[in-house]
């Protein structure tokens, strides 16, 4: 592969993009930012210093939406793919119920990297989920990360509250409480945070404690112009874009807006959103519906996304809806508006605002609050005027482009003046409509995006590619763990304690045997020890930072250099573990004795029990009893440790070797006693120590285990070579 181009990651985790028809205003999942995605990744794709680019969404699989969604991967351009990584259930999800899932998707990309044997230049995160997912993977591949937030979850907290819902509610269905902790996280670790306007920077991420740890740059959205050309290219014959397509497409068109108006021939008024209470249809249909004069000289036509069956809707878009139709039997707006069940996002949303600007109509955009308002550029770039919110995105907008009218869309009688006002004006509504044209190509075109996008990616790797850096294997920097883990071919798993430990003159042949070979053979340990306590012994007996730690009885997971923990497995699991109970349910046996200090863990309750003698039995009586799932581990005659039902030092290197996809016959695991065995009994080669307890004699004869003469770290050099690792 061609490896002098950047190579870039788009995130957009919701799942319901594709490039074939995307179903804009299927629910509140599916506005803008679907659009804004694609036409960025093609628009990139476009460049001549970009390699590749690639969408990451979640992968669908469910009956009720189309089976695009389950495809892995789509090709948009030779150079622009939309990847589909699964996670959480197979069926689709609102991504406010995401986050349980997002490790798990991290996961599933680290492995889809891998397999492309190319680590990616940039991770660029849109939204807070896909914020959270590429700020994960960056530091995994210590790459440059880049976030655009969108909307932001302070900023809609606030004006939710303003709406008399209870904090309570908004957690409960938007999560809202979660978005802005990780949205937090994001502004302090991001190399750079992308907005559509300068107001974005002050009113949105000004909200944050960490606002002033972020660094910012205005990039505006583009607008593809050769879909959206100006009006009257259809009116000129010499350079008329028409085709037959096109004109199916308006004649179409025409047809479902004339079944609701009897009066065709007027300029029309356009609104094109979700069926959204943030998107004020209400106060826009309140407007018309109380102006004779605006219904004297303009039909209204509402696009609120695509519905088929109102009643099966969620119940946001089923009040808006709802309302929709009760708004219009109470201002009897029968034969002046329109209200049709759908539109097609590639072909019929530009015929309709050169439709809406033939006319000399206006477009508007009644949002309450508007981060930035894609559809006013795009309506502007056809020739449409518009009206919009005074706050947020248009207040650029209509500065660069001088294309209508700013007003306060909660004040009714100041919308419908402003649209009386372009509409009853054509000398206004020309000069706006030519500002719009104009003011769109200087301001905001996908190529000038994509240069200025371009530019702040190099100026993040200055000297060369991330990808290149990668492939340099005699560079003296420590790799991080990501990079390192999707290169070797072998990795090495040992206890400490009696195992690494016992003979210090072994242990640096074995370390300076590892080191020699570190390019093709990875290695970590697996203790039982809390992480604090294995770097005191790594700091004891002079043991350099492995790659991967599994600490606390296989519980916690941490990568080297810098001990990054491993949230993907913390997730897995957290599954039914209930530590609380436990210990309710043990407190009366007089035989436990709680350990103290790094013997309790988040994910590991620790009790010291002298002697077995059917003791196990009783507290596996008292758990069963309780109904709760749990993990029993007993070593050294003395420790008894209650773990998650998913984990074990066993399990963790399991999921290590799915994670990473290494072969389980590239898998050496190495231990000395009755912590050890689920992890000896895997399905990697299992190596143990002459010096082990008898705990581990029943191990004898199994044909993945070996049994070494040699003791500790001497036994591990010999099971490496018994192995043919090194």
């Amino acid at each position: 592969m061609n490896r002098h181009g950047l190579y870039i990651q788009l995130f957009s985790l919701h799942g319901l993009i594709k490039g074939h028809a995307p179903e804009l205003g299927r629910d509140a999942d599916t506005g803008g930012q679907i659009k804004y995605i694609l036409e960025l990744a093609v628009a990139l794709g476009g460049h001549p210093e970009v390699e590749r680019v690639d969408v990451f969404t979640r992968l669908i699989r469910d009956k009720k939406i189309s089976e695009e969604y389950a495809k892995p991967v789509e090709m948009l351009t030779e150079k622009v793919r939309i990847v589909r990584i699964a996670c959480g259930p197979g069926k689709y999800i609102r991504k406010e119920l995401l986050w349980p899932y997002l490790d798990e998707f991290i996961d599933n990309t680290f492995k889809f990297i891998k397999k492309q044997n190319r680590i990616p230049d940039l991770f660029h995160g849109h939204y807070a989920d896909g914020g959270y997912v590429a700020m994960e993977l960056a530091a995994a591949f210590d790459a440059p990360f880049v976030f655009t937030g969108h909307s932001l979850g302070r900023n809609k907290k606030a004006k939710l509250l303003a709406e008399k819902i209870s904090s309570e509610k908004i957690n409960k269905h938007y999560k809202i409480d979660k978005r802005i902790e990780v949205e937090e996280q994001i502004i302090s670790q991001a190399n750079l945070i992308i907005t559509s306007t300068q107001q974005e920077i002050t009113n949105q991420y000004g909200l944050y404690q960490n606002f002033h740890r972020g660094t910012y740059e205005v990039i505006a959205p583009g607008v593809d112009l050769e879909t959206f050309y100006p009006y009257y290219h259809n009116q000129l014959e010499s350079q008329s874009n028409d085709d037959e397509v096109s004109r199916q497409t308006r004649v179409g068109l025409l047809r479902e807006l004339y079944r609701f108006w009897v009066a065709p021939h007027k300029p029309f008024i356009l609104a094109l959103c979700r069926p959204d209470k943030r998107k004020n249809i209400h106060g826009l249909i309140e407007a018309y519906g109380k102006s004779r004069e605006l219904q004297a000289i303009a039909n209204l036509a509402i696009f609120a996304g695509i519905r088929k069956d109102i009643q099966v809707m969620g119940d946001n878009e089923k009040s808006v809806l709802t309302d929709m139709l009760l708004m219009m039997d109470y201002y009897d707006l029968y034969g002046k508006l329109a209200i049709p069940k759908k539109h097609d996002f590639e072909s019929e949303v530009p015929e309709l605002y050169r439709l809406c600007a033939e006319s000399g109509g206006v477009f508007i955009n009644p949002a309450l609050v508007e981060p930035f308002g894609l559809t006013l550029i795009e309506a502007s770039a056809c020739g449409l005027p518009i009206v919009a919110t005074n706050d947020g995105g248009p207040v650029d907008i209509v500065k660069n482009c001088t294309n209508g009218i700013l007003v306060d869309v909660s004040k009714i009688d100041t919308m419908g003046k402003a649209l009386i006002n372009i509409l009853a004006d054509r000398i206004k509504w020309d000069d706006f409509s030519c500002g719009g044209i104009n003011g769109v190509r200087n301001h905001y075109s996908w190529q000038t995006h994509c240069s200025k996008t371009v530019k702040a990616i190099q100026a993040l790797a200055p000297s060369n590619t991330l990808s290149e850096i990668s492939m340099d294997t005699h560079s003296p920097v420590r790799k991080p763990f990501g990079k390192r883990l999707t290169e070797i071919s072998k990795l090495l798993i040992t206890d400490i304690d009696n195992t690494l430990v016992g003979d210090n003159e072994q242990l640096q042949t074995l370390l300076h045997l590892l080191e020699g070979n570190k390019e093709r053979v990875g290695w970590g340990m697996a203790t039982g020890r809390s992480l604090d306590l294995t770097l005191d012994i790594m700091t004891e007996y002079n043991i350099p930072m492995p790659d991967v730690l599994i600490c606390s009885v296989g519980t916690e997971i941490y990568y080297g250099p810098d001990l990054r923990t491993d949230k993907g497995w913390q997730s897995n699991i957290a599954h039914f573990w209930n530590p609380e109970k436990i210990k309710k349910s043990l407190e009366d046996l007089s035989f436990l004795t709680p350990q103290e200090g790094e013997g309790q863990r988040r994910y590991k309750i620790s009790y010291y029990m002298d002697d077995d003698d059917g003791l196990l039995d009783q507290i596996h009586q008292c758990l069963h009893g309780a109904k709760l799932r749990y993990q029993l581990i007993y070593s050294h005659g003395k420790f008894l440790d209650i773990l998650p039902y998913r984990a074990s030092k066993g399990k963790a290197v399991d999921y290590l070797q799915a994670k990473w996809e290494i072969a389980p016959q590239d898998i050496m695991v190495a231990g000395d006693s009755g912590n050890d065995e689920d992890m000896l009994k895997g399905k990697q080669r299992g190596l143990v120590v002459g010096n082990h307890s008898n705990e581990l004699k029943k191990l004898k004869g199994r044909r993945s285990i070996y049994f070494s003469k040699h003791g500790h770290a001497g036994g591990i050099i010999d099971g490496l070579g018994h192995y043919q690792f090194i």
